[in-house]
């Protein structure tokens, strides 16, 4: 298998990847810059959550609609337009709707690229070419901290958005090259009504929650939106029901593994959803760190991510799937809580060790709650399936952003000053105790579910394995003398 189509859709993932990573140093730096709070940015990081949870359920229609190569390639325009409108934002309004842009691109950019690498490889070299995919998940994350600390520190925070330039326009000339056009298969009917519905629960929701400790604009227009997007939410779980093709099936919450991963990680991501937000803000703000050393303290978590990749499935099927995500989510909410016991006296080394951990078993937990989600679904459910899965997700973190920041805020007018160090404490503390709550949708879920998947044998299984080895052994061989 030649890998130049999955290293050239990885162009563009890498992009997407490094992107998400490097803004979370150069917050204190834009926020000085457009006369605005680090705080009252997490506006920005929602407004690009928000994007992917509105557009990603699109990406399918749109591609087979007008062509994914060509879907593709203007995901990547507009991206690419997003990060220009990003570097020349001038106000906290215009940041926010430049990530929303951003977002809009990014939203197809992922979802097409698994699509067009599914529909332009054979099924024998597929394993081998989504290896190939992955790399700029796995690697841009370790890149994205001490790159974009390095780019606000030494130039300025502009040029985390310029570089998106002249690699997207790399990435759309290989594309140009070397991707063969993609057959599309008949477009499922869209659910216009559902997909407006859907956008205003998500957008209002979640800006409405972020707006509520913000005095950016009066406390009714935050609870109005809360308000308005929580209204639209219920509207839709009445029209989803009804609807013969609905946008996102919720019928597919009645297989108990599905229904475990979504409401398990959804809890999980509110916690360490939060923290390439939160982290960096404590470092710059509460010990006075650049962004360059902040950034060579927090990237080593997406290292530890990186490894765990090399020993999740042996994890898996070792202990099975609830043991095991109910293990990595306790001790992700521990190390998310001891990193409100950081001070500036802690040892750096001490710091790096604890968040290295702490990515090992985030990413272990990632890594098996997906798989475990799909285990048990029907083909003819998985598109909505991966739909509900991947747009669950940016609205998890979305919310975990919004809290963090709205225990940053509240902590601060408490206090009657100005954000320090204990603000940032209480909130890993309370965003540590969210994440904890992920345990509570495996409780009840089936000790072996997703066996099948993950290889685990039950303990009955492994006795009667045990048996016939005995058995076997017995029968088969001869005495020795």
């Amino acid at each position: 298998m030649t890998p130049i189509i999955p290293l050239v859709l990885a162009v563009a993932l890498f992009m997407e990847n490094m992107d998400a990573t490097v803004i979370a140093t150069s917050l204190p730096a834009i926020a000085a810059d457009i006369g605005t709070t680090p705080i009252a940015l997490k506006l920005a990081f929602t407004a690009y959550f928000v994007a992917l949870a509105i557009f990603i359920p699109l990406s399918a229609w749109v591609a087979d609609t007008f062509g994914a190569k060509r879907v593709f390639m203007a995901a990547i325009v507009v991206f690419i337009i997003g990060s220009i409108a990003c570097a020349v934002s001038g106000s906290l309004l215009e940041f926010v709707f430049a990530r929303f842009v951003k977002g809009m691109g990014g939203a197809m950019m992922t979802p097409l690229a698994r699509l067009i690498l599914f529909r332009t490889t054979p099924r024998t070299d597929l394993v081998n070419a989504m290896a190939w995919l992955t790399i700029p998940a796995l690697v841009a994350p370790t890149m994205g901290p001490p790159v974009g600390g390095f780019l606000t520190t030494f130039l300025s925070w502009h040029w985390i958005f310029i570089i998106n330039v002249p690699i997207g326009l790399a990435g759309l000339a290989l594309i140009a090259r070397y991707l063969p056009d993609v057959e599309s298969d008949a477009p499922r009917p869209i659910d216009v009504p559902g997909f407006f519905l859907v956008a205003v629960a998500f957008a209002g929701t979640l800006f409405g929650l972020s707006l509520l400790s913000l005095p950016v604009l009066p406390l009714w227009v935050a609870i109005g939106s809360t308000v308005l997007g929580l209204g639209c939410g219920l509207v839709y779980w009445r029209h989803a029901w009804r609807a013969p093709v609905p946008l996102l099936d919720p019928r597919i919450f009645r297989e108990p593994a599905f229904r475990a991963s979504i409401l398990g990680t959804s809890m999980f991501l509110i916690g360490v959803g939060a923290i390439p937000f939160l982290l960096p803000l404590m470092l710059q703000i509460g010990f006075g760190m650049t962004p360059f050393e902040s950034g060579l303290v927090t990237f080593v978590g997406a290292f530890g991510a990186l490894i765990t990749k090399f020993f999740a499935k042996s994890l898996y099927s070792a202990i099975g799937f609830r043991t095991a995500l109910m293990t990595a989510a306790v001790v992700s909410a521990v190390a998310t809580g001891i990193k409100g016991t950081f001070t500036p006296e802690t040892p750096i080394a001490v710091m790096m060790v604890l968040i290295f951990v702490a990515g090992l078993f985030r990413s272990a937990y990632f890594t098996g709650q997906h798989a475990l989600g799909l285990s048990q679904i029907q083909d003819s459910e998985a598109g909505q399936a991966t739909a509900i899965s991947t747009v669950a997700r940016p609205i998890a973190t979305a919310l975990g952003v919004a809290l963090a920041g709205g225990v940053v805020e509240l902590s601060a007018h408490a206090r009657g000053g100005e954000l320090a160090l204990h603000d940032f404490q209480i909130a890993f503390f309370v965003v540590a105790a969210v994440s904890a709550l992920a345990i509570i949708p495996f409780v009840r879920l089936n000790r072996d579910a997703g066996s099948e998947v993950s290889g685990h044998l039950s303990r009955e299984e492994r006795e009667r394995a045990l048996e016939r080895s005995r058995s076997q052994g017995h029968d088969g061989r001869s005495p020795r003398l």
